[in-house]
Order: structure tokens, then sequence, then C-alpha cells
């Protein structure tokens, strides 16, 4: 209980400090905003209140923050200008908070999940480059462009760079570059010197003070060290509280019968919408605790936001990626500091206006310009890069594109590079070609992509016009949630009048009940009696062993399970019989990538011959007719080990297990003639390896057993119609190494 309630107490202190840090940002943000879209300032003061305390309040996101939107600003100018009044734009965007929330109810908000990876991670990169540029000519005292214009082509003509370069020629102020160069150093030192990172007290709350002390101090320096109210937080004051009440605006609801009307809250609710789903979406990633946020609910907070702010007059507003990474950076925990910097917000406003008109603009772009960095980290651009060009291509076009128009024409672009990138890959590779040898003879195995359209028609043509006459083909759907009718009626008229006139045998798999295309397999992938007559030991070891390596390879071949097994029921003509051990790591069907039928197994540790064993094999070799037994050691056995512990001297335990003794006793034979090895002095590693060469000599061992004991066999081997081969097959790399058949024929 008392730990429990230290969390919640040390939750609540990162939340009050990281309000604190967001209220401080926010505030000169929302009069940007407002002063860019064409607005009365306090509009965007009362769309940061209302996206703190309402949305804060509705949302269940835990680190976002809300407030008047930086993308939507070009929007607002145009709309107020369009509609004829502020006050008619105000229904709008009450319009608009409606039908985000009827979107939110319709669970729109899932569109998100459809944004790139690369696109989000373009988003929040090209968002700490804004504030890099943006930031830097306020840290040196040039404001000339309004805090919170994030576009680069600005509403005075010039454009980022512009700004840059007056910065460079001179504009800039000296007291208020000074506060702004001591801003960054205090927040850089506070993240890298430990005592001060542990400190209860955030950085950006020292830097304000400092700003706000130095600025007094410059009072008495001359005109070269002056901040003036050009260079300082500007909030509207009000002598009393009527005046204050004054500042508020309503719609004006005689203007429901313009379609104007309508066409602005369409725009805004697809424009605010979007920002907040993709915002969110980004704001999640940079979640320490990874929590994901409800982006339908958000939806929905946003709409009453955005109904709210409307009915008493502020501009619109999204899910802001900006304040939301200042309040993650500061430490926020929860949307209780969302909630208190919107109090914050209406307090200082409503309670200290006079105070706020004191903060020098550049400590505020300090902790902006920092929070950039921290963003547009260099590591991300090497992580994308080594992700490859269809991640980094689309990642680096939304930054360029961000950077050089705006957050939402730029996430636009970089969403058309993905789009076009994924029907790239998807025209060039839209169908996986795999020649697989099946017991019945190579079979062409084309499997379709997650979304095959007409796109791809022609790849499907080229691949089924490759197939050789009389040869056989799997058509794969298994992994395809979509077909196009064009392609299907493509796929028909191959497998009912093109592959019958070419002698083609069809086969298919996974298609859906609604194309009408049925699974069939018409070729052989099981072990028939013909073919068991036909094949030669040499062949079948030669099978067994390209099935080894499809299982390294992980390209296993396609089967039919149920048609398998229905197959054998009756009958079965394995080719092969397989001695292993019981080891758990030697898999036999697995290691051979065999199916139903195809294999006789028997395992019994250590792959010894008793009696039992032998009579098994002599029923799969002598009177099933499988043409190959093979003997499958395998490399650091457990019950060879026990051999070597209990032959060498050293400690055998064997639990009481009065039966043992018998797996020993077969395999030490296998031993003789090793006496130079010294068990005690032995290494870890030296002690593996000897295991393993009494393992190799125990298959031999095993081999020979058979043959001696065995005339039946043995007969069958110089008749030339079967062979006894061993093999080792090594737990560390799945690859087994085989003696000839020759070899053991001549033996």
């Amino acid at each position: 209980m008392t730990e429990q309630l230290s969390k919640k107490s040390g939750t609540l202190v990162n939340d009050l400090t990281a309000s604190v840090v967001v209220f401080i940002v926010a505030l000169p943000l929302c009069l940007g905003i407002a002063l860019a879209s064409e607005a009365p300032l306090f509009s965007g003061v009362l769309s940061g209140i209302i996206g703190g305390i309402v949305v804060g309040f509705l949302s269940r996101s835990h680190t976002s923050v809300s407030g008047p939107a930086a993308g939507l600003t070009a929007i607002v100018a145009a709309q107020i200008a369009v509609l004829g009044s502020f006050e008619a734009f105000l229904l709008a965007v009450m319009i608009a908070g409606a039908m985000q929330v009827a979107a939110g109810l319709a669970r729109a908000g899932s569109i998100a999940m459809f944004v790139p990876n690369s696109v989000i991670k373009g988003l929040l990169t090209a968002i700490g480059i804004i504030l890099i540029l943006k930031q830097f000519p306020h840290v040196l005292g040039h404001d000339d462009d309004v805090e919170g214009e994030m576009s680069f082509t600005q509403p005075d003509q010039e454009n980022t760079f512009t700004e840059l370069l007056s910065v460079f020629q001179g504009q800039w102020h000296l007291g208020a570059a000074i506060i702004g160069i001591l801003s960054v150093a205090i927040l850089v030192a506070w993240s890298r010197i430990k005592f001060l990172k542990n400190s209860p007290v955030p950085a950006p709350l020292i830097v304000v003070l400092v700003g706000l002390g130095l600025g007094q101090l410059f009072r008495g320096w001359g005109a070269g060290w002056l901040i003036g109210s050009t260079h300082l937080v500007q909030v509207p004051v009000a002598e009393s509280l009527s005046e204050f009440s004054s500042f508020l605006t309503h719609p004006d609801f005689s203007a429901w019968s313009n379609p104007q009307i309508y066409i602005a809250a369409v725009t805004i609710a697809i424009v605010a919408s979007l920002e907040t789903v993709l915002n969110l979406e980004a704001t999640d990633r940079l979640d320490p605790q990874q929590r994901q946020s409800p982006p339908s609910r958000e939806l929905i907070a946003q709409g009453v936001g955005n109904m709210t702010t409307g009915l008493i007059g502020g501009i619109p507003m999204t899910s802001v990626i900006v304040r939301s990474s200042v309040n993650i950076n500061s430490g926020g925990k929860t949307k209780l500091s969302a909630i208190i910097h919107g109090c914050l917000l209406l307090a200082s406003v409503s309670l200290a206006p006079q105070v706020l008109n004191q903060i020098p603009l550049s400590c505020l772009a300090a902790i902006l310009l920092v929070t950039g960095f921290k963003l547009a980290s260099p590591e991300l651009f090497r992580q994308m890069y080594k992700e490859g060009k269809y991640q980094f291509t689309p990642f680096l076009i939304t930054v360029l594109a961000i950077v050089f128009t705006d957050l939402l024409v730029g996430i636009l672009i970089g969403l058309g590079v993905s789009l076009s990138f994924i029907l790239y890959s998807n025209v060039k590779r839209p169908l996986r070609r795999v020649v697989e040898n099946h017991v019945g003879g190579e079979v062409l195995r084309i499997e379709l992509s997650n979304q095959v359209s007409f796109l791809n028609r022609a790849s499907l043509v080229q691949a089924l016009d490759g197939i050789p006459q009389g040869g056989s083909v799997l058509i794969d759907a298994r992994n395809s949630s979509y077909i196009d009718p064009d392609v299907l009626g493509l796929l028909h008229d191959f497998k009912n009048t093109s592959a019958p006139a070419r002698g083609i045998s069809v086969s298919l798999l996974g298609f859906r009940n609604r194309y009408f295309l049925e699974d069939e397999i018409q070729y052989i992938d099981y072990s028939t009696h013909e073919l068991q007559e036909r094949l030669t030991a040499d062949q079948v070891l030669e099978m067994l062993i390209a099935g080894n390596e499809r299982f390294r390879s992980g390209n296993t071949l396609t089967r039919h399970t149920i048609r398998q097994i229905n197959a054998t029921a009756t009958a079965q003509h394995p080719l092969a019989v397989v001695v292993s051990c019981m080891d758990s790591r030697a898999p036999v069907e697995m290691i051979f990538d065999v199916g139903v039928g195809d294999v006789f197994v028997v395992r019994v540790a250590g792959n010894v011959i008793s009696p039992e064993v032998l009579a098994s094999i002599e029923y799969g070799c002598v009177i099933a007719r499988a043409p190959l037994v093979l003997v499958m050691g395998h490399t650091n056995c457990g019950a060879v080990t026990a051999t070597v512990d209990a032959i060498c001297g050293l400690s055998f335990n064997d639990a009481g297990c009065s039966h043992l003794k018998y797996i020993v006793d077969e395999v030490s034979p296998s031993i003789d003639g090793l006496s130079h090895f010294n068990a005690e002095q032995a290494s870890e590693e030296d002690k593996i390896a000897f295991v393993n060469q009494v393992s190799e000599r125990n298959v031999q061992h095993s081999v020979d057993a058979i043959l001696q004991r065995s005339p039946a066999i043995s007969e069958q081997v110089r008749n030339g119609q079967a062979a006894v081969v061993g093999a080792m097959y090594d737990v560390n790399t799945g690859q087994l190494h085989c003696q000839d058949v020759n070899e053991t024929a001549k033996a």
C-alpha cells in the first residue's frame, strides 16, 4: 500500500512539473497560431484552455496535449475570409466538432493503423527539424516571424531560410540572444549533469525564471540590451472581469443556411481529424511506456473540444505533437499534466497576464529548440537507412516535404510516396515462384501475395506461360485476403482451358469459397507403391539429403496433410527406414522434410541395435520393401555421454533405472581403441569432441550390427535391393553428414 501511494505521489509530481513546462511553451504558441490565422489573439488561448481541460478530461491518451494547430492556420485564415466574419467561422467550427464526434462513434480513428511507420517517424523527425530551424532566430531575438508559424512559406512572404539568413545578416537582439543562448546551455547541462538531471525542479522552469530575472536586469543596460515588447510574450490584458468576458465571442447561428458554412466545417473536420490521429500515433511512439491511445475515442474528445471552443470564441484544435513531445520530455506520465496545463493557461491569462508578458520569447524558444534536437535524432536517420530504401526513401521524402511545405501537405506527400512504393513492390513482386521437388516429381509453386490486384495480372500471365508442357503447378492462395475479379477470371480460364490443352497439372490451395476454386492437389506428395519400386537406395538418399537442405534453409515443401492421411490410411509404402536416437532435438520427419507415409522411423536412445529394433528394421526393409536403411546419430548425444562417463570412470547416475546398462553395453564397444582420452583432465570442449567422435563410431557400429545380425538384410544389400547407410546430424547447425551408399555396399 505504501509503495502504491509513493508511486502515485511520484507520478503526480511528474505531471505537475510537466504541466508547468507545457503551459509555459504553449502560451506563446497559442497566441502565435491565432495571429498567423488572422483570428483574435485570445481565440488561440481559449483553444489551448479547452484543449487542455475538456479534451484532456475526455481523452484516453496519457501523454497527448491538444490545442490550436499550426497545420490549420492557412485553412482558418482562408475560411474566415470566405465566411466574412469570425462569428460565422465559429459556427463552422462547432459543426466540424459534431462531425468529429460522429466520426469517432463510427470508429473512423482506425485510419491511423494504415499509416506506414516510415511516415510517422518522418513526421516526428520533420517536426524536430522545423523546431530547430524556426526557433533558432527566436533564440537570438529575431522575432519578426510569430511563434507558432510552422509552414515553410510565411504570410509575410518570407520563408524558413530567409528568416535564418536575416539572423546572420545582423538582425538579432543582443539582450534576447544572451538569454536564449544561456537558456540552451542550462537545458543541455540539466540533461547531462547527474545531480541536476535527478533534481525535482524542471530545467525549463529555471530557464523561464532566469529569463525573467535577466530581462529585468537588462532594463538599465541601454537600448541594445533592453528586452522590448516585441521580444516578450504578449497576452491580452483585461483590467476587470467584465473586460475579460468581453474577450469571449459566440457563433453567428443566423448563418446556418449558408452552404459555405458546411464546406468550411467539412474541411476543418477532415484536416483536424487527420492531424489528430497522426499526431496521436506519433505521440504514442515517443511515450517511454509505449502505451496505446484509442484514436476513435480521441476523435470524440477533439469533437467535443471543438464544439466547446467554437461556442465561446476559440479557433480549431487538434492533438499537437510539439506540446505532446515537450510533455513527454518533461516527464509527464498521465493526462493530468494536460488538464493542469489548461488550468494554468486559464488562471494565468485571467489573474496574472502582466507577469506572463515579462517572459522573453528567446528562453521559450530555447526549450523548443532543445526539444527539436531530441526529435530529429541522427540515430533515427541511421536506423531508417539500415532498414533499406523501401523504408528510408518514404521517411526522407516525408521529412523534406513537411519541412518545405507544411504538416498536412508533407504528410500527404509522404503517404503518396509510401503508397507508390507499396504498389511498385506489389507490381514488381506480386507472387513468389518456388520449384518444389516432391516424391512424385517437380512442382512449380506460385504463391500469391496478400493483395492480388489487376496490376498483378501481367506477372501472373508470365508465370503461367512459363510452365513447361506436361508440367505441374500449385497455385497457393493461403496468404491472399483479396484477389481481383480479373485475376480470378484468368485463373479459371487457365485451369479449365489452357492447362488441359498443354497437359499441365493444376493444383489449388487456400482459395476462399467465394472464388469458386476449391482446394485440389493433382501431384503426388506421398510415397506410393509404384514410386517405391522405381526408386533406388541412391535416389532415396538424395531425396533425404535434399529434404535436409530444405529444412535448414526454411524452404520446406507445401503439403496437404489431410490428403496424405486419407491416401495412406489403407496402405503404406515408405521409401526408407530411419533408425535414430530418441533425442528431442532430432525429429526425423522435420529433419528430412518428409510427409505422412514417406519413412519408417525407429527411435531408441543412442540409436542402438537390439533384437526389437532389428525386427522393426527387417519389417520395413525386407517385408515392406523400403530400399534404404539409414542409421542417424547426432552430436551432443546424451546416451553416448552417459556411456563415456560410465566407461571412463566419471560419475554416472542411473537414478535407479536398472535398464540403462543395456544402452551403455551397446554403445561401449565404440569407445574401444580410444584409450588416449583422459576424461579427468579433459576440458569441456575436448569432452564434447570426444563424445561426438564416439557417436560417429557408434553409428558405424550400428550399421555393422544390422548387417551382421540380419541375414535377410545382408542378402538384400548383396543383391543391390537395399542399402544400409550411416549419418550424423549436427544439433547445432541442423546439417546432415551421410555416408555414400556404395561405400556401405562394398563393406
